[in-house]
């Protein structure tokens, strides 16, 4: 694709592909959960069904080389797309839970996101996020421990999982720990739950600037109008979310209708491996079902890049490059 790429939501862990889980676990000398990949396939049957099959396939991860190598494969792949700027989401919840500390996961994602650069030129920054179905306490963990170890390359700070479970206001002291870190903030809503899921978000401390998917606020024609005003950024992922059944398919996704009524809107491949996306597919589902042209193409990397967690200067650099 001649137009350049951005991505602001895509979870890096789940960026592996199942060869490059077969390929750590040998590595790690760890086998593999039942049921978690089928041939060159990940099995899952619905969306709670997929976050267990996600827990069961980064338990193989094990080691700052193995978040090298993820990222560096993941980044490679997005620049072999054309894209220019990718912003990857990582967990420290789970790294934790395979016993690798929060910095040698950071080192590792750091390395992976330099080797790409050296060896494409795209650039990349890291989300730190909390997994709402691990309970406040832990989200809380995250965000100071994010605040406690600064890393230049961990500008953002979000909350994924359960939505429909767990909605955001209980997350509000986790969302004032990161803000006071100074990070960029942002939240999954409006993907599993409505309307009220994007207002529990857009009234966390901030405040957000930009919401993890969103889409469902077009059911409330009078939220549209607020997001539009207040310039939210949603980061859309519309392969996920026909995939995962939030609607039956292209046609019916809200991209275009909330793009028209001026909500600022960004493409995301979400889970790549899961759904077998990619994020330059994603801008060719926008061009081939919704009739975007490289000229509106080009203006959803340029709003990617508007409300990327990136200093001044790089977001300059960003933008001359459109």
């Amino acid at each position: 694709m001649s137009v350049p790429l951005a991505e602001l939501h895509v979870h890096l862990e789940a960026t592996a592909t199942p060869g490059l889980v077969r390929r750590l676990a040998a590595r790690n000398g760890l086998t593999i959960p039942p049921g978690t990949i089928d041939g060159d396939r990940y099995v899952w049957h619905d969306f709670l069904d997929f976050l267990r099959t996600f827990d069961r396939a980064v338990t193989v991860i094990r080691t700052a080389e193995d978040y090298r190598d993820i990222t560096y494969e993941y980044l490679a792949a997005c620049a072999a797309e054309g894209a220019i700027y990718v912003e990857v989401t990582v967990s420290p919840d789970h790294a934790d839970q395979a016993g690798l500390g929060y910095a040698d996961m950071l080192a590792g994602v750091a390395q992976g996101i330099d080797d790409a650069r050296a060896a494409t030129g795209i650039e990349s920054r890291v989300i730190v996020t909390a997994v709402r179905n691990f309970g406040t306490e832990r989200a809380e963990w995250v965000a100071r421990t994010a605040g406690a170890q600064p890393h230049p390359y961990v500008t953002g700070f979000g909350l994924a999982g359960d939505e429909a479970g767990f909605p955001p206001g209980p997350f509000a002291r986790a969302f004032e720990i990161a803000e006071d870190a100074g990070l960029g903030l942002t939240c999954h809503a409006g993907e599993w739950a409505g309307p009220e899921s994007v207002r529990g978000a857009l009234a966390l401390p901030g405040p957000l600037t930009r919401l993890g998917h969103g889409v469902r606020a077009i059911e409330d024609p009078e939220l549209v109008r607020e997001l539009a005003d207040r310039g939210t950024v949603l980061e859309v992922c519309p392969t996920s979310n026909v995939v995962l059944g939030a609607y039956a398919d292209y046609a019916a996704h809200p991209f275009p209708v909330l793009r028209d009524a001026g909500v600022r809107v960004t493409l995301g491949s979400d889970d790549p491996p899961y759904w077998e996306a990619t994020v330059g597919g994603e801008y060719a589902v926008a061009r081939r079902e919704w009739g975007l042209d490289d000229d509106a193409l080009r203006g959803v990397t340029r709003t990617a890049i508007e409300a990327a967690f990136v200093p001044r200067g790089l977001r300059s650099s960003l933008l001359a490059r459109l």
